[in-house]
């Protein structure tokens, strides 16, 4: 009856631990979840998403200089006269007030304004690019402050059983000097390492300190329990067909040659500006005497061509200045093919690099465990010193301190390599949240809507959510 009573109580408090124990492991925080978390709450992405926003607008503000251009004028002037005929001076004066309106219409311009607006469309194309460069910074970041807490907990965490284990033998010394098996000095040399391995613990959890504020800042929180990787991204190995990949898809290339684009665009728009426009012009308006009760109405239509004829050089020098920045933009587009070509290749070798470490450090964790062992057994006999023993113990936690920077470093060079190829995003990495849509507010602004408009009207719901009005 004892027995089953034990057994029953044994197993209700295996099941109560469980249910703790379950909650805990429910909460561990994965490297995907962290990754939500820094795109949900990056400001970066947010400064950069109003940036792009900027952008759009410049589109709509290309589009409304092709449609009707209506202004209003209201003015009010006093005329004074002063006449002297035949000795006598006669002072008259007219106060005329004046209210119009007036129209034009670009009609032709030779393709100047079409060309200014698809650069802006270019420009539109370039800036989203430079989004997703910024989101790949913000994940990449991310995974660096992920893996930086992991390492830096794992640090505390070895630097505090290292502590305990060297109190361990310093006691044993101290013993072993009451009974004068050892020296002073041997309990000295206990005593140092010791003091150092506090030192070290200290400093293991300022470093700490640190890398949780930069999970903070890098995340949007502070970290919870978080769960070591398993799996790092499947890579090929394939260095050659990788440059391949980034070269087609990197989003610094794609935005230089949408900046080239761009910029040959402009300089179209710059040669159409020296031809003639024509244009619809249209005025209506209405004059009074303010002191007497005349007043007349007035308008016209016509239609007006203008061009330059000397404007100083302006026009030749902004044709040479679009077609310098259109050459700017060509050697940029080199340079970021010859970039990112580098950076894959840097990223694979920090990779492999990355990997051999941590092979030869888990070779060397179990080299110096192995040694450890044997030298504590034969310091026990008497055959070692206090200053073997903790030779050997330091050479140990050294190798398991390196073992543990090589595997986070094996994870941030995975992730770095999909960066370098332009596949570090959300939708790459396949993290299931629902991913800002570039293309949204641009469909609202491409028309260049008015406030009273519907579209202007939904316009302003976008701009309210967004809590920017």
């Amino acid at each position: 009856m004892i027995f089953d009573r034990t057994c029953r109580y044994a197993i209700a408090a295996l099941g109560f631990a469980l249910l703790v124990w379950a909650p805990v492991q429910a909460r561990a925080e994965t490297l995907a979840d962290a990754l939500r978390s820094a795109y949900l709450n990056s400001g970066l992405l947010d400064q950069n998403r109003a940036l792009l926003r900027s952008a759009d607008e410049d589109v709509a503000q290309a589009v409304a200089s092709l449609r009707p251009i209506i202004d209003w004028t209201a003015d009010i002037s006093r005329d004074i006269s002063r006449s002297n005929t035949l000795g006598r001076t006669r002072k008259s004066g007219a106060t005329t007030g004046n209210l119009g309106i007036t129209g034009s219409l670009l009609l032709y311009d030779f393709g100047r304004s079409e060309f200014l607006t698809e650069a802006a469309k270019e420009t539109v194309l370039a800036t989203r690019q430079t989004l997703i460069s910024i989101e790949q910074l913000v994940l990449l970041t991310g995974v660096q402050a992920y893996m930086n807490v992991i390492r830096n907990q794992e640090f505390v965490a070895l630097r505090q059983n290292n502590l305990r284990l060297l109190q361990q033998e310093l006691r044993a010394a101290q013993d072993r000097f009451e009974v004068g098996e050892v020296t002073r000095t041997d309990v000295a040399q206990a005593e140092a390492a010791v003091a150092l391995a506090q030192s070290g613990l200290a400093v293991a959890q300022g470093d700490l300190t640190r890398a949780i504020e930069e999970f903070r800042e890098a995340i949007g929180r502070d970290p919870g329990v978080l769960e070591t990787p398993g799996d790092i991204p499947g890579l090929s190995g394939d260095v050659a067909a990788a440059k391949a990949v980034a070269v087609r898809r990197h989003p610094d290339i794609l935005e230089a040659q949408r900046n080239v684009s761009a910029a040959e665009l402009n300089i179209r728009a710059a040669d159409a500006a020296m031809r003639p426009s024509l244009n619809l012009t249209a005025r209506v308006g209405t004059s009074d005497d303010l002191a007497e009760s005349d007043n007349s109405r007035a308008g016209s239509v016509g239609i007006e061509l203008r061009g330059p004829i000397y404007q100083g050089g302006r026009l030749s020098s902004a044709k040479r200045q679009a077609m310098a920045q259109r050459d700017a933009q060509l050697a940029q587009l080199h340079l970021a093919g010859l970039q990112v070509k580098q950076d894959v290749g840097n990223a694979y070798a920090n990779l492999q690099a990355a990997r051999a470490a941590r092979d030869a450090n888990r070779e060397a964790v179990r080299a110096a465990t192995v040694a450890f062992e044997g030298v504590r057994e034969e310091a026990q006999l008497g055959a070692r010193t206090t200053l073997d023993v903790l030779d050997a113990e330091q050479d140990l936690l050294d190798a398991q301190a390196n073992l543990i920077s090589a595997n986070a470093d094996v994870v941030i060079a995975a992730y770095s390599v999909l960066a370098a190829m332009g596949e570090l995003t959300v939708r790459d990495l396949n993290l299931g949240i629902q991913t800002y849509d570039p293309a949204a507010y641009y469909d609202l602004v491409k028309t260049a809507p008015v406030e009273s408009s519907a579209q202007g009207r939904k316009l302003d719901r976008v701009l309210r959510a967004l809590g920017k009005n």
